[in-house]
């Protein structure tokens, strides 16, 4: 590896190539998460229809609205740059498509940051009350912003 991250084993490659590998790869990622917010979105729907949701605090509903409006907002997000793509096809607009894809994936994963973190706000305050729903969600904020802006940002500076 060189002083500036790259390795020198791989040869150069053309914007064109770059795009490309580029928009596969954030494909390869939205797959990954596509299918998970997908699911959640589709089991927070079908919560209002159960027997206990009316037992539900007032605060724990809006808590639950919440979670499935960012929820429903992070599937939008991770699954536009298909329907980008789909209507910018052989438009020349590749370059476009990349940057605009980039910019949802990014803000999608952090709906559904909010949309787990706040889960398990709701979970455990139905679960093990008030307290412990606060610091389950400090505990998920904290290991998402770990892992999701920490842990790459410790990699950006040492590199």
């Amino acid at each position: 590896m060189s002083s500036r991250g790259v390795d020198p084993s791989i040869r150069p490659e053309s914007a064109a190539d770059r795009l490309t590998r580029n928009w596969n790869e954030l494909l390869q990622e939205l797959r990954v998460a596509q299918t998970g917010v997908q699911i959640l979105t589709a089991f927070l729907l079908t919560l209002p229809f159960t027997s206990r949701f009316g037992e539900l605090t007032d605060t724990q509903k809006n808590v639950f609205l919440a979670v499935l409006s960012c929820s429903v907002a992070a599937t939008a997000l991770l699954i536009a740059p298909v329907a980008l793509h789909r209507a910018l096809f052989r438009r020349g607009q590749r370059p476009w498509l990349v940057g605009a894809a980039h910019v949802c994936a990014a803000i999608g994963l952090g709906a559904l940051v909010l949309t787990v973190s706040g889960a398990m706000w709701l979970v455990f305050d139905v679960v093990a009350g008030r307290t412990a729903a606060w610091w389950a969600i400090g505990g998920s904020l904290v290991v998402f912003t770990g892992l999701w802006v920490v842990l790459p940002a410790v990699n950006r500076l040492r590199h």
